[in-house]
């Protein structure tokens, strides 16, 4: 989604800004911008302060290009920048951030403002002129009324001057109007040593320097420049100037905010020699799990108090578990629905937090509602937490405790949460999760073993078991990712096709819909997942020459189901790829590729291991397709708006 990077200096500030918008490219967008307060004049003289603005459709370098024209961007200490993923108006250069009223009002904005429409018709009436079709125009517009009310002369006497409060008060006076979502980063030039930020279910941070700080939308676009951090909460308006910074609540008062230091590493979002983010993230695996389970395993044992220090009191307690997730982290909460139920015979529903959120849900006593995310700023899943949180508060007889399982510290989710858990995959840069799927599965089965070990419905030779098998997992991923070959071999198969067919059984179901969800994602080739015991229910009619079936064939009780769901396949000319353990036996016939993927996984390894081959399938057939692997059209890293 949008990202914002902003900042108020000593030094030039257009290349730290440039920066972030790089390290926000992960993001998603279609098109960038950047506007600075340039200061005219000798020092002996009264400044003459004027907004530069720059803006290019398409990639940061189209925008990098355009600044490297400008004559005098080396001079700008105040500005912000934006990157761009179209909500309202479609990807064109003036609808591109920041949005400017007459030349004394600059605005960025992450989010959707409900009500922009309304605002619009009444500002159009007012004499206000649009050269956007985008919400954001209206914040700009709403300012310049305000300031101008506050300082009439603005805008008709050249040079004048307002205080940086009363830029404050306009913001605070526009914001109170705005109905929706938003992250903004405010500048004038009558108020030239001076950046306004806001923020109301977007998430927004503030990096101190030294002498200097810093706007963006997540820690990762500040880390050159910065690892000292301030979470703006909601309702939070930031007056910031390089020597100084007021923070005021929802109700504008003063507030305290506690100042973080992050521990993510500037270097961790490099390529290190790899073509592509996905490519190394999908090889950064086995190290993410060790980073995953270092800390939260002893002596062959789940430390319970991983998941946070009232958790062995919380799990006593729970008779159900409930998870909301979206996308990816749904998938992950499919695959624990089947360990939970099966292994702790313990309730578990999962539901797509977009839909939670909007329907009356009946939640009973004693439920563990468990969120996942990578970035911790999804907006569905936050709202449905908060939905959650609010009816705690109103019926405080009830225990409903929260767990967030996350990898990013400092995020939104994270703060909110009863308990957490982080996944410390490290950072995902592509669009496709990968690292992130994986970590999320190895928390979810540290989570069923630290509830079945405090319930007592677990005994220690099955947490032995499943101990054993996550330790030997990131084994298992590198002997998988050792078939590269062979599976980039296949994936050119995919060439002239426009349809996949993904099927598994039991755990590999959610493994199927993870894996077809990759390869729409990247590749842009339309795919479904069903459960293969469903063929016979209507899928069946589309298999043809012409259609790929790619099938899990793990070595378990369901396997010679499977085998006898693709001889259904194979008798109707469908084109069978199987991924399978060693030990499955399935024969390879004139229409069969069958990968021998990994061997001797368990209940638990197996989703995660035979999830990797999907993950290289999904990338090899984008290689051969042509397309953007790690920024795929339309889709963004963190769906941080509806």
């Amino acid at each position: 989604m949008c990202g914002i990077v902003g900042g108020v200096a000593e030094r030039n500030i257009s290349t730290i800004l440039l920066e972030g918008l790089k390290r926000l490219e992960y993001r998603g967008y279609d098109s960038s911008g950047m506007a600075l307060l340039k200061v005219n004049g000798r020092k002996d003289e009264t400044p003459n302060v004027e907004i530069i603005r720059y803006r290019a459709l398409g990639k940061i370098a189209s925008l990098q290009q355009k600044m490297q024209s400008g004559s005098q961007t080396e001079r700008g200490r105040v500005g912000i920048a934006h990157t761009r993923w179209a909500t309202h108006g479609v990807p064109s250069e003036n609808n591109a951030h920041p949005h400017i009223c007459n030349n004394q009002v600059a605005v960025v904005h992450n989010g959707i403002i409900e009500n922009y429409q309304a605002l619009k018709t009444l500002q159009i009436a007012a004499g206000y002129r649009f050269t956007s079709q985008t919400d954001t125009e209206v914040i700009a517009h709403c300012i310049y009324h305000h300031l101008q009310a506050i300082v009439p002369s603005l805008g008709q006497i050249k040079g004048v001057q307002a205080t940086p409060v009363e830029l404050l008060q306009a913001v605070q006076k526009t914001l109170s109007l705005l109905e929706g979502a938003y992250a903004i980063g405010v500048i004038s030039p009558c108020t030239p040593d001076t950046l306004i930020a806001a923020r109301k279910g977007s998430p927004l941070v503030i990096g101190v320097g030294f002498g200097e700080y810093f706007i963006a939308s997540d820690v990762s676009a500040l880390l050159p420049v910065t690892q000292r951090f301030i979470f703006l909460e909601e309702g939070d308006v930031a007056l910031i100037q390089k020597d100084a910074l007021q923070i005021f609540d929802v109700n504008g008062c003063l507030a305290e905010r506690k100042e973080v230091l992050s521990q993510q590493s500037v270097s961790a979002s490099g390529l290190n020699g790899h073509r592509h983010y996905m490519h190394k993230e999908i090889f950064e695996q086995p190290q993410a799990v060790v980073d995953t389970l270092e800390g939260r395993i002893a002596n062959q044992e789940v430390l319970v108090d991983s998941f946070g220090a009232s958790a062995a009191q919380v799990f006593e307690r729970i008779s159900q578990v409930q998870i909301i997730a979206c996308g990816t982290s749904y998938h992950a909460g499919l695959v624990a629905k089947y360990w939970f139920e099966d292994i702790l015979r313990l309730p578990c529903q999962v539901e797509v937090a977009s839909e939670y959120r909007y329907r009356n849900p009946v939640i009973a006593n004693n439920t563990l509602v468990v969120t996942i995310s990578q970035s911790g700023e999804t907006a569905d899943t936050l709202a449905a937490l908060k939905q959650i949180q609010a009816l705690k508060d109103s019926r405080t007889e009830l225990f409903i405790p929260t767990l967030t399982i996350c990898n990013v510290p400092e995020s939104s989710l994270i703060r909110a949460s009863d308990l957490t858990f982080l996944t410390h995959a490290g950072p995902e840069i592509g669009v496709a999760s990968t690292k992130a799927f994986t970590t999320q599965l190895v928390a979810l089965a540290l989570l069923l073993v630290a509830i079945g070990k405090t319930q007592k419905c677990l005994t220690a030779h099955r947490e032995g078991l499943i101990v054993k098998g996550l330790i030997k997992l990131p084994g298992l991923i590198s002997d998988c990712l050792a078939h590269e070959a062979d599976i980039k071999l296949l994936a050119q198969s995919f060439a002239d096709k426009h349809h996949a067919i993904f099927l598994g059984r039991g755990t590999m179901y959610p493994i199927a819909m993870e894996g077809a969800l990759k390869l729409k994602e990247i590749s842009y080739i339309h795919a479904e997942a069903y459960p293969a015991g469903e063929l016979k229910h209507g899928p069946l009619a589309l298999i043809d020459e012409t259609m790929p079936v790619i099938a899990i064939a793990p070595h378990d009780e369901l396997i010679e189901k499977l085998k006898s769901n693709l001889q259904e396949v194979s008798a109707r000319g469908g084109q069978m790829i199987v991924f399978e353990d060693e030990r499955s036996g399935v024969s390879s016939e004139s229409n069969f590729n069958v990968i021998k993927a990994t061997t001797n996984v368990g209940r638990i390894t197996a989703p995660i291991t035979f999830n990797i081959a999907l993950q290289l399938l999904s990338y090899h057939v984008a290689l051969i397709k042509g397309t953007d692997v790690d920024q795929p059209r339309n889709l963004a890293k963190s769906v941080t708006v509806e």
